[in-house]
């Protein structure tokens, strides 16, 4: 077992003790006092080739904590899902911890897939409270100018953007397979864990649903390290050696040389296009 998970099973055990185990008897619910930018649960109508997205976040954002909220219903034609891309956000300079979700292009327009605990009102995230049941589960599905900006702009978090290297067909049955769980997760509720149900893993399972078969690695635990999984899998460019090919396709800081408009998934693109010359 690796080091850092046998010393993150040792602490859980630490934490668990003022709990008296009663987490173990726990059980998810869809019926808590949630904070107000997670209250709303995504359901998507998949109707052959035409999806339909409720409750589609695409927040304003004037900091962290403020925001006015803004939910859609949006409609998109798996016909012209032609890109994917593979999001990574590292926590400062944490070596080892960070949030990966995933994005799909439909010609010029983007929505996010990202999963994520579903806080209470007031609470906040901790990996050892995450691996005693103390989180639900929730896809947050969303425009870029959310869930990117809101880590670009505001978190002012290193966010690195990848396209991912997969036919359009793979990538549509990624992105229903991704809609499937979280119309499963509206009606049947899930813990998060920080190790076996996180962000990371998955997308990982999603991506063996559809055969990609990516192994077991610590990688996968500890999510800084997962676009260096990505790359030796050739899942993400691989034209360069990957310290290159990783500061090519960071993006937050030419981001923020502009407020978040219209353009903003545009924008960032172009970004990583520039530096990959």
């Amino acid at each position: 077992m690796n080091r850092r998970l046998r010393l993150a099973l040792a602490a859980a055990l630490v934490v668990a003790a003022p709990f008296g185990f009663a987490y173990l008897f726990a059980s998810p619910s869809a019926e808590r006092d949630w904070s107000p930018d997670q209250r709303l649960l995504p359901r998507a109508t998949i109707a052959g080739e035409r999806v339909t997205i409720e409750n589609l976040r695409n927040f304003s954002y004037q900091s962290t904590s403020q925001y006015v909220a803004h939910y859609e219903t949006r409609g998109y034609d798996l016909a012209r899902l032609d890109s994917g891309w593979f999001a990574v956000e590292r926590f400062g300079d944490a070596p080892a911890t960070a949030h990966t979700f995933l994005s799909f292009g439909f010609g010029d327009e983007y929505v996010a897939i990202s999963v994520e605990i579903r806080k209470e009102r007031g609470e906040t995230y901790s990996m050892l409270k995450g691996l005693l049941r103390q989180y639900e589960l929730m896809y947050v599905i969303a425009d870029e100018r959310d869930v990117i900006g809101l880590r670009t702009h505001f978190r002012r978090d290193p966010v690195y953007l990848y396209p991912i290297q997969a036919s359009p067909e793979r990538l549509r049955r990624l992105f229903v397979d991704m809609l499937e769980r979280a119309n499963g997760l509206a009606a049947a509720p899930e813990f998060y864990n920080t190790i076996t149900n996180n962000c990371t893993s998955n997308i990982v399972r999603h991506a063996n649903a559809i055969s990609e078969r990516i192994p077991f690695s610590y990688k996968i635990l500890l999510p800084a390290y997962s676009d260096s999984l990505a790359y030796d899998l050739g899942l993400i460019p691989t034209d360069r050696p990957f310290g290159e090919v990783r500061a090519a396709h960071r993006i937050d800081a030419q981001a923020r040389q502009q407020d978040i408009g219209a353009d903003f998934s545009q924008r960032i693109r172009q970004a990583s296009s520039a530096a990959r010359r």
